[in-house]
């Protein structure tokens, strides 16, 4: 499904339901108590949907949408509900391998799984009866944002939809629940590992990568993540350079993600690696393409190809979890792709 590779989940809105009479359920899993600091409350965050006060410290943490639910695992409290894995899911229980690990390391039960499939189930997050909800990595809309309010304090994402990197959505993530100094520690071991592990791979210092999604169904135009997506703005902050076109793209635009026409394929002759998700047949097909074959990182197979639906796929989207997990067999991927580069 398309809309599932361009943004790693569905994100489309859902309709408002009824929330009047919900309450947590008998069988909630209970969450590990909080010790973040109750002095910093009441606190006010501001994003852009909006300013949301939190009166007291949140015992109760509900997480929507990509990833949030990490942040409070990375850092010892287990939510009672977050979104349930869609896509990159290997073994169909709703919950990435890297999440399984941490909920074995704290000796958890899954917390309650809210189904995104068709939009946001606020119904489900209003049964957990959470104090706070978590959505600084997220598309929520206006009308998500309103109807979650109406249930508990909402944590939205700082600047662009979809955009949030996963040193803000810790930050964010971790002061709403008063563990803003943990954050800060968190954020700063994850750079360490992410720093140590690309020192391994001095072979793709200084390659410039684009990370992109081309329709095998339609190759008649190429995508491109933004600078404002966390794939490409991973690789930017580490010092990889930027393509000329998604530069060009990202200075314009408001959004994640951005395409153009398989005809203006000179525009992408300055990129070395080419990142894009796809199968074992993704780079023969595009190598026969009468246009796209003249790009020289298809030509020369300098091209990394993220098996679609994966969990390495998924980690693309560097989160406080994922990264531990995938990056060594991420950044490895690039070095098989870097010494095809010329």
């Amino acid at each position: 499904m398309r809309t599932n590779r361009l943004i790693g989940l569905a994100a489309s809105a859902a309709a408002t339901v009824a929330l009047v009479g919900c309450g947590a359920s008998s069988d909630t899993p209970g969450t590990t108590a909080n010790p973040g600091d109750a002095d910093a409350f009441p606190m006010t965050i501001e994003h852009a949907l909006g300013t949301t006060t939190i009166e007291s410290l949140p015992e109760r943490i509900a997480t929507v949408q990509w990833s949030n639910h990490e942040v409070p695992l990375a850092l010892g409290v287990v939510p009672v509900g977050m979104a349930e894995a869609s896509w990159g899911d290997d073994d169909g229980d709703g919950v990435l391998p890297w999440v399984e690990d941490r909920l074995s390391e704290l000796g958890a039960e899954t917390p309650v799984l809210f189904d995104e499939a068709d939009g946001i189930d606020f119904e489900a997050v209003a049964d957990t009866a959470p104090d706070v909800i978590l959505a600084s990595y997220s598309g929520l809309t206006e009308e998500d944002y309103a109807t979650l309010s109406k249930i508990a304090p909402v944590v939205a994402y700082p600047e662009v939809a979809w955009g949030t990197s996963y040193q803000d959505m810790i930050t964010l993530n971790s002061k709403a629940i008063g563990l803003e100094d943990e954050g800060e520690q968190l954020n700063a071991d994850l750079r360490a590992e992410v720093e140590e592990t690309l020192a391994k791979y001095p072979e793709i210092e200084g390659k410039t990568i684009a990370f992109s999604y081309i329709d095998p169904t339609d190759l008649s135009e190429v995508g491109f993540y933004t600078t404002q997506d966390t794939r490409p703005g991973f690789l930017k902050e580490l010092g990889f350079p930027t393509p000329a076109v998604v530069e060009e793209l990202s200075a314009t635009s408001e959004t994640f993600y951005e395409a153009i026409s398989s005809e203006e394929v000179d525009r992408m002759n300055d990129i070395d690696i080419l990142v894009t998700y796809g199968d074992e047949d993704t780079l023969a097909a595009l190598q026969a393409d009468p246009l796209l074959s003249k790009v020289r990182a298809i030509a020369r197979g300098s091209v990394v190809i993220l098996e679609d639906s994966t969990p390495l796929a998924s980690s693309a989207n560097p989160s406080p979890l994922s990264i531990g997990w995938g990056i060594d067999e991420y950044f490895a991927l690039f070095a098989e792709a870097a010494a095809k580069v010329e």
